[in-house]
């Protein structure tokens, strides 16, 4: 294996945690906007506001962009969204409305275009695009540099005395391209860092019952 190859370090993580397993999911819009509900919120609230957000539409299942435009600012607070969550949703159901963020187009588009194209929509930041690319797009080459969950976990394997920040980091990632989204999943299991779910997909079982879970945190 690639990773295996070239890093010793990570060959380690990699004999202890197993096989990668990261099954691309298929939302989209969704996907965007319970990561915007999540942002800066525990679990527990983020949840119950975001199923809140989900039940306001009845048996629809969740909205689609064009009934969320339809709902009122008042509406969408009613369901524990603050203003300034409710207009991000607005503003990204907009977006697709528009075709101003078109998901047709991602496959024909590399990654630092997809970055672009999603931060253009209030309340995405860099963070949230990456994630989208590797949880939801399924990109190979994804480097999180920024998260602190990959930073520690790199802290701790490399025994280095701070984290490292993103220049150093990504110096660091070179070893693993092709492959640095599969890089990044190892550094989060090497932690027990919980990963991004959805409503639909279970929790990941625990491994490793040394070390408790901890949440990963969101950058925006």
């Amino acid at each position: 294996m690639h990773l295996s190859k070239n890093d010793p370090v990570m060959a380690r993580i990699i004999a202890e945690v197993g096989p990668v397993k990261i099954t691309p999911r298929p939302e989209r819009f969704q996907a965007l906007a319970r990561a915007i509900i999540f942002q800066q919120l525990a679990g527990a609230a983020a949840t119950a506001i975001y199923n809140r957000f989900v039940a306001l539409y009845s048996e629809d299942g969740f909205p689609k962009p064009a009934q969320v435009i339809a709902t009122s600012i008042e509406r969408l607070r009613s369901a524990g969204l603050s203003e300034k969550k409710a207009l991000y949703i607005r503003d990204l159901a907009g977006h697709i409305r528009d075709g101003t963020l078109n998901f047709h187009r991602f496959p024909q588009m590399n990654d630092d275009e997809i970055i672009a194209d999603l931060t253009r929509v209030k309340g995405i930041g860099r963070w949230t695009a990456e994630m989208f690319l590797m949880f939801n797009l399924g990109r190979p080459d994804v480097m999180p540099a920024d998260d602190l969950g990959v930073q520690n976990a790199v802290k701790k394997a490399y025994r280095m005395r701070e984290r490292p920040k993103r220049k150093r980091l990504m110096k660091l990632a070179e070893r693993w391209r092709p492959y640095r989204s599969a890089a990044a999943w190892y550094l989060w299991q090497s932690t027990n860092t919980l990963l991004p779910t959805t409503p639909s997909q279970s929790k990941p079982s625990a491994t490793r019952r040394a070390k408790p879970a901890t949440k990963m945190p969101r950058k925006v």
